[in-house]
């Protein structure tokens, strides 16, 4: 490993070879974009360090800012491991970024236009009927139904990395529910409340009008009038793992949390019960998978929905946000198709590049990938978090062999990839009280309205804490970083 040779805090910094480091160059000196930054934050002692990193922590926990783990049987309730080293992003950098999220959302929404419409590709291609409708994330009874004002994917989340090479690279997309914002402007509240001199030299782009944003969109979709028109967050309660985010948006967008026995469905509408009496309901923004949402269409069982909601948006009188049904594009195995889908419904070529994907239920795909588990990763195409997946590189001969099976059973359910070598950034290790190399990947935020899209100049970077780990998931034992977004030079 190569060292960094500043002194004070970055003394001693190594890079992980092969992996670009997002702040430091390959000798291990500062990029020169963030020059002024790092000597500012090198300046400070590891003592010093430690204690604004625990008064940033002790702040976490004083707003609550927690997420829940399921698996963890000792309690659900954990804070939010965060690390007051910022990922920094040039304007450069971002100037393509935006540029490539804002084609992907594109293609990705005249995609499901499509699927949920007339089925042109389909028609042209039959040899991805199998990959497309074969996925249980595509609904067929939805087919035909235009949600109002023509937008699907309101809030889009779209995963990050970056090789070796330096290259972004789409890893994942997010159309359904994306989660994580709130940890994205929670982290610049405390980024200006421990490091405000640092924030301020660095030139960084705001992103604490991201709640504004969020309720304009909503709103420009309103099947009403959007000045006049009720926007509410439904949530499935404090139980849910990113119940925090909710009651966060809501609050910061001036708008109501509700459950589902909050609404009910009259005539095709929804309205809220108010101690004023019931209220027209016109947009909803839903923490709510689709399998829950109504009972009527879905999961009878439902006690998280509310019956006869698909009803009243399909007779376009309330607008979900995201739409019902996005989940068909979230499949990883359609994602593998997805610069094919630029390519088609916008004749232009990807900006942004994905990591090289084998399907699994192709049996070219499908044979190359069960001759080479030991090198690729394995991923179930329809979980998140960090599950059903098999790290090909660090696995056993047992945990192969069980994949082996599950693919041999049922090859539409995985894709397999390289493993990429992820960017690092340094990382405040609180054991040995010193900043160390971790890896990272970045989550922007995209919101669409019919006047077009834009993108929160910042995002969600997680990181993993863990040494020598890939999995950047807080379900998994990773953290989160204020991502600072430069701004152009006048």
């Amino acid at each position: 490993m190569r060292q960094a040779e500043d002194a004070g805090l970055f003394k001693g910094y190594s890079i992980i070879p092969g992996a670009f480091d997002e702040l430091m160059g390959p000798q291990g000196e500062p990029r020169p974009d963030f020059l002024r930054l790092l000597e500012l934050l090198g300046s400070r002692s590891p003592d010093e360090f430690t204690r604004i990193q625990a008064l940033a922590e002790r702040a976490l926990l004083n707003q609550g800012v927690t997420f829940s783990v399921y698996s963890d049987r000792r309690g659900t309730e954990r804070i939010f491991p965060f690390c007051l080293i910022p990922r920094l992003v040039s304007a450069r950098d971002w100037a393509h970024l935006e540029r490539g999220l804002e084609q992907r959302v594109r293609a990705l929404s005249a995609f499901l236009d499509d699927i949920y419409g007339e089925q042109r590709l389909l028609a042209e291609r039959p040899e991805l009927q199998e990959i497309i409708l074969g996925t249980s994330l595509y609904l067929p009874h939805l087919r035909g139904v235009r949600p109002p004002g023509g937008v699907r994917i309101h809030i889009a989340g779209i995963d990050l990395i970056r090789d070796g090479q330096g290259t972004f690279q789409v890893l994942e997309d997010n159309l359904r529910t994306p989660s994580g914002v709130s940890y994205v402007m929670e982290s610049r509240i405390l980024s200006k409340r421990v490091l405000p001199e640092v924030l301020e030299q660095a030139r960084v782009r705001r992103v604490d009008h991201y709640p504004a944003k969020l309720a304009e969109t909503l709103r420009a979709t309103s099947p009403e009038d959007p000045d006049r028109s009720t926007v509410v967050v439904l949530t499935p309660g404090p139980y849910n793992s990113a119940y925090f985010e909710h009651s966060f948006l809501a609050r910061t967008m001036g708008v109501e949390l509700v459950h589902a026995a909050d609404l009910y469905v009259e005539d095709a509408r929804v309205f809220v019960r108010t101690t004023r009496g019931p209220r027209r309901v016109h947009v909803i923004y839903r923490r709510i998978d689709d399998a829950f949402l109504d009972p009527e269409s879905f999961r009878p069982d439902s006690l998280l929905g509310v019956r006869g909601l698909m009803r009243a948006w399909a007779a376009g009188n309330v607008t979900l946000a995201n739409a019902p049904g996005n989940g068909v594009a979230d499949d990883k195995a359609v994602y593998a198709f997805v610069p094919e889908f630029i390519r088609y419904y916008l004749g232009e070529d990807p900006v942004l590049a994905q990591v090289p994907t084998f399907v699994c239920a192709r049996e070219e795909d499908r044979r190359y990938v069960l001759e080479h588990l030991e090198e690729l990763v394995v991923k179930t195409v329809d979980e998140a978090g960090g599950y059903g997946m098999l790290m090909g590189p660090q696995s056993t001969r047992e945990e192969r062999e069980d994949f082996r099976q599950r693919i041999l059973a049922e090859p539409r359910r995985y894709i397999a990839q390289p493993r990429i070598e992820l960017s690092t950034c340094p990382t405040w290790d609180a054991a040995s009280r010193q900043v160390v190399s971790r890896r990272v990947d970045l989550r922007p935020y995209i919101l669409t309205s019919p006047q077009g899209s834009w993108v929160l100049p910042g995002g969600l970077s997680r990181v993993a804490l863990r040494a020598g780990s890939y999995v950047v998931n807080s379900s998994q034992g990773g953290g989160s970083k204020d991502t600072w977004v430069q701004k152009e030079t006048a």
